[in-house]
């Protein structure tokens, strides 16, 4: 209503928006080697447990900590906290290093939230 207690009326119209191009103009070129030097933290997580606080205040030199997986069992391949793959524990000269053996669609982050995927 306006301010004089008569209807007013509103036009609506569609809105219209030019085409996506789904290519780079000509003459350009995707830059994504630019990211080859960005720095990303990998973690390969072996398992996981939980305990009560009075139990991590006894642990000692010597203690062990019984995970929730078993041995044998894939080990996570996390990226900047993203679940990407899944591989198996490798021993490369003394070191160890992770096999990997999937790539993990619709990556999570350590706490099952989806998150930008990777292709399987």
């Amino acid at each position: 209503m306006s301010e004089n207690g008569k209807e007013r009326l509103t036009e609506i119209q569609r809105a219209e928006f030019p085409e996506v191009q789904p290519s780079l103009p000509s003459g350009q070129v995707q830059k994504i080697d630019l990211l080859y030097d960005v720095p990303l933290e990998v973690t390969v997580e072996i398992g996981r447990t939980r305990r009560l606080l009075k139990e991590v205040l006894g642990f000692t030199q010597g203690s062990v900590v019984e995970l929730e997986k078993s041995a044998g069992d894939p080990v996570d391949v996390l990226i900047n906290g993203r679940l990407v793959a899944r591989g198996e524990v490798v021993v490369v000269d003394e070191n160890f290093g992770i096999r990997i053996t999937e790539i993990v669609g619709g990556a999570r982050d350590t706490n099952g939230n989806a998150g930008q995927g990777v292709e399987s």
